[in-house]
């Protein structure tokens, strides 16, 4: 993570921090900035890498195709959009889509930080390659660990395949799926997550 931290008692006060930022050059190309959205005291919170085409015209995360397969996952596990709380990595659209730089992280990650500070969420649900490797310290393959659970530092993590991913392949939707029905299991067994560790007064990253 970010050394610098963005201090707020809430996530509006942190959205005004935020602002119409252009703290690094993804705010050359961004339509919008898509800071996250859904319930400010959710159980359980998604991570992306980055918004996407339709998520910088809007202004809000997963709202194209991923978007609409993530909600009807929600749907099969008895949740809606509005019971989760979802962000990125960075708040700025990638150009091209493609993977966010580690200036670009290391710039934008101390906001996604206070906002799991913040929420308190139970699990961190990843979605996907790169979210899931900033988030839990080391490079990750999500065929290997997808609907795991891991500790993390005051929650768990549970990577998955990203939705789009999901999109392009049927064995990935199928795993999709059944990674969602894993989440379902780890909300009902209401395990309470760890303790998050002391804060070092140079080391307040996430990881």
């Amino acid at each position: 993570m970010g050394w610098r931290m963005y201090e707020a008692d809430s996530l509006d006060d942190l959205r005004g921090i935020l602002g119409d930022c252009t703290r690094c050059q993804l705010c050359r190309s961004r339509a919008n900035v898509v800071f996250g959205s859904g319930n400010p005291e959710a159980r359980l919170m998604f991570v992306g890498e980055g918004p996407g085409r339709a998520e910088d015209a809007q202004g809000l995360p997963f709202v194209g195709p991923a978007g609409k397969l993530l909600d009807e996952m929600l749907t099969s596990i008895g949740l809606r959009r509005q019971d989760v709380y979802i962000a990125n990595v960075v708040k700025c659209r990638p150009p091209g889509n493609r993977d966010p730089l580690p200036v670009e992280i290391e710039t934008c990650s101390p906001f996604l930080e206070q906002q799991i500070k913040l929420i308190k969420p139970e699990i961190v649900c990843e979605l996907g390659r790169v979210a899931a490797s900033l988030m839990m310290d080391r490079q990750i393959q999500i065929t290997k660990v997808h609907g795991q659970r891991f500790i993390g530092p005051g929650y768990y993590n549970v990577p998955v395949f990203h939705p789009a991913a999901a999109l392009r392949a049927a064995s990935n939707l199928d795993l999709l799926k059944q990674d969602f029905q894993s989440l379902k299991k780890y909300l009902e067994e209401e395990q309470a997550p760890p303790e998050p560790p002391e804060a070092e007064p140079e080391q307040m990253g996430l990881f």
